[in-house]
């Protein structure tokens, strides 16, 4: 009864968060004048856009990554109440052996690497 529950409100949650992602998101018919950049009528000084580093972009994936991995293992020892010993243990090996699998291969890559 619980799971069901629990399932129906993610479903329902789900579907909500995407009619307002719909609705929010729609596309407003615009001229290509709308999307330039505005320098008071003097003429432009440059590109309207700026760059960023896609090496601090990936940085920034790897540390979300390794962030939301430890707060997932922070309630660990609370579950070790809850769960068998050995299923315990065992999840707590294959989600750290994930996350290092994810870190050797962004390491392999070169993505940690600044030149």
């Amino acid at each position: 009864m619980v799971l069901a529950s629990m399932i129906l409100m993610s479903l329902l949650l789900v579907v909500v968060v995407g009619l307002i992602g719909v609705v929010v998101g729609a596309k407003v018919g615009g001229d290509r004048e709308k999307y330039t950049a505005f320098e008071c009528g003097f003429d432009g000084k440059g590109e309207g856009r700026f760059y960023f580093s896609l090496r601090f972009f990936l940085l920034t994936v790897v540390f979300l990554m390794f962030d939301v991995g430890i707060v997932l293992l922070l309630p660990l020892p609370i579950a070790s109440n809850y769960m068998g010993m050995v299923s315990w243990v065992g999840g707590g090996l294959v989600f750290l052996s994930v996350l290092l699998v994810g870190l050797y291969h962004e390491w392999r890559e070169g993505a940690l690497e600044w030149n």
